[in-house]
């Protein structure tokens, strides 16, 4: 049993590690940089430690400062939340090193699943359906070529170590690849000193559906339930619902089945995601798998009624799972909007800025996760996104309608945000009949142009 848990994160997330810790009755330990030196997270903690200031690198990334902080408070564990550290094999071996268990999965895993290559080639060997591409990676745009040819245009050129939609481009044709493949190369070189490509066939109109899986340390595996995620923005998540409206029952049988041979293929354990890809056919494959806890993991909490991030504690800790497959029901429907500080209109640009104002919505089914409060600074040297809202309701429709109230009840004065714009998609018909793909938010903006 931990006695104390260091959070190598900030806002909503190590709000709501912090929160979960509290429960299981381990203290935890902030970390913040001077720009969130009045952060929530901050006030919430037992023990708060700065550690920098300026960009992340002297803060959130700096693995040392982090470590040392753990060390000096007497912690257990580094929970390390999402993004971040949360899929750096470097730090969770640094951990182990100094004696501190790292909530997560074990490095090597991190590596193997982190390669998007490296993945494809472990899926395909275990027999998760994948889309077609190549199996090992590619260095240069005219070998690359070959294998453009052999997949069939048009192809969707990836990183290896990509994510966040950097060093990822699609090619339609011979004509355009070569300047496709080394933007994209040269992306991943700028973003994570990387030149390490793949290459799948780009699949038209796709939907992102994603299982969420939790595994021990003792072989236990059981999937949760899936998630849509189609309606994306950049290549980022803006909506996210449980169950997906994209899929039957068969298919969603078959999708958690895979899921948990994926993870007991490569030995996981922890809270992890199969991200899937599926096209118009109703045909899935294997797109990656993250090592960590997902931002939109309230939306199995609310369908299966189990906390997440406690199991995932529980998990680092050598328990075993509190629940069988055979446990797992989903529940009604339920919905997150993630609400960031941004201009839609003008290509979802940041916001930061001081919040003089806010109310949060609230009645039977609905949850917000946040970290702001009136007052609140948003700072500029982070991600964008302040809160997200979650409702669960019996069905589909009752959670649209529910949405929407909670948007028209959500004020947040002081700074620009997303909220007006992701009301209007809770009005659009496409997203209503549930037959928004991923380029759902790109037609949108196009269309009103």
């Amino acid at each position: 049993m931990y006695q104390k848990v260091l959070i190598a994160n900030r806002g909503e997330i190590a709000v709501r590690i912090i929160r979960a810790l509290r429960n299981l009755g381990i203290l935890s330990v902030a970390v913040y940089s001077k720009e969130d030196e009045t952060a929530l997270h901050t006030k919430l903690a037992d023990q708060r430690v700065c550690i920098g200031e300026g960009p992340v690198k002297n803060s959130y990334l700096n693995m040392e400062r982090i470590i040392m902080a753990a060390k000096n408070t007497g912690a257990d564990a580094i929970h390390p939340g999402f993004g971040f550290l949360s899929e750096n094999s470097a730090f969770a071996r640094m951990c182990i090193e100094n004696g501190i268990d790292f909530i997560g999965p074990d490095p090597e895993i991190i590596d193997r699943m982190g390669n998007k290559s490296e993945a494809r080639k472990t899926m395909m060997e275990a027999g998760v359906p994948v889309v077609p591409g190549t199996k090992e990676p590619v260095y240069e745009s005219k070998k690359a070529l070959e294998f453009a040819k052999e997949i069939g245009f048009p192809v969707v050129i990836k990183a290896s170590s990509g994510g966040g939609g950097k060093g990822m481009r699609i090619s339609h044709s011979e004509e355009d690849f070569e300047f496709q493949f080394n933007t994209a190369q040269r992306e991943s070189v700028n973003a994570f000193a990387d030149d390490t490509m793949y290459m799948e066939r780009c699949i038209m109109k796709p939907r992102h559906v994603e299982i969420q899986i939790m595994a021990d340390k003792h072989g236990n595996v059981v999937a949760l339930g899936d998630r849509d995620c189609s309606v994306q923005r950049n290549h980022q998540k803006m909506i996210e619902e449980s169950p997906s409206p994209a899929i039957n029952d068969e298919t969603r049988k078959k999708m958690n089945e895979m899921a948990i041979l994926a993870a007991k293929t490569v030995g996981y354990s922890s809270a992890g995601t199969i991200e899937y890809i599926v096209d118009q056919s109703g045909e899935f494959y294997f797109m990656e798998m993250n090592t960590r806890i997902q931002v939109e993991h309230p939306v199995t909490e609310m369908v299966t009624g189990l906390d997440l991030i406690e199991m995932q504690i529980e998990s680092a800790m050598g328990y075993e799972l509190s629940v069988k497959q055979e446990d797992i029901e989903l529940r009604g429907h339920a919905i997150e909007c993630r609400i960031n500080a941004e201009m839609p209109e003008k290509n979802f640009i940041p916001c930061p800025g001081l919040i003089k104002h806010v109310h949060l919505p609230g009645g039977n089914g609905v949850r917000v996760d946040t970290a702001i409060y009136e007052g609140y600074q948003v700072p500029s040297e982070y991600d964008s996104m302040i809160a997200k809202v979650i409702v669960h309701g019996k069905d589909r429709k009752a959670v649209i309608r529910k949405m929407r109230t909670a948007l028209e009840e959500l004020v947040i004065v002081g700074i620009d945000n997303n909220v007006n714009f992701q009301y209007l998609i809770f009005k659009n018909p496409i997203f209503c009949d549930g037959e928004a793909d991923i380029g759902f938010i790109e037609d949108l903006l196009n269309y009103k142009e």
